[in-house]
C-alpha cells in the first residue's frame, strides 16, 4: 500500500495543475454566460483538495494510519463538493469527484487494512 499511497499522491500532485487550469477555464465560462453557476470555484476546491492529500499521502506513506486517514478525508471532501455542485457547463466535475471518491477509498481501506507497528520511541 505504500507505493499505491505514491503513485497517488504524485498523480494527485499533477492532477492539482491540471484540473485548477480547467476550472479556472470554467470559472470564467460562468462569469461570461452569467449563470449563476460555482462550478468553477468548486473545481478549485477540488484541485486543492487534491494537492493537500498528495502531499499528506506522499509525506506519511511510510507513518502510521493517521496520514492515510487525513489524506482520505480529503479526497472525500473533494468527491462530495464535486458531486454536490457539478453542472451543466463543466461536466468534468464529476469525473475529478469521482475519481476523489476512487483515491479517497483506496486510502481509507489501505488504512484500515495496515497493521499497527509497535516501534519503540527512540
Amino acid at each position: 500500500m505504500k507505493t499505491a499511497r505514491l503513485v497517488i499522491g504524485i498523480i494527485s500532485m499533477v492532477l492539482f495543475a491540471f484540473v485548477s487550469f480547467q476550472s479556472c477555464a470554467a470559472g470564467v465560462g460562468n462569469a461570461l454566460v452569467n449563470n449563476g453557476e460555482s462550478s468553477g470555484s468548486a473545481g478549485m476546491l477540488i484541485a486543492f483538495c487534491f494537492l493537500i492529500a498528495g502531499i499528506v499521502g506522499v509525506a506519511t506513506r511510510n507513518k502510521g494510519k493517521g496520514g492515510a486517514m487525513t489524506a482520505g478525508g480529503f479526497y472525500a471532501l473533494g468527491g462530495i463538493i464535486g458531486l454536490t455542485t457539478s453542472s451543466t457547463l463543466y461536466g468534468d466535475l464529476k469525473v475529478w469527484a469521482i475519481v476523489s471518491l476512487i483515491f479517497a477509498a483506496v486510502f481509507i481501506f489501505g488504512a484500515l487494512k495496515q497493521k499497527t507497528e509497535n516501534t519503540p520511541n527512540a
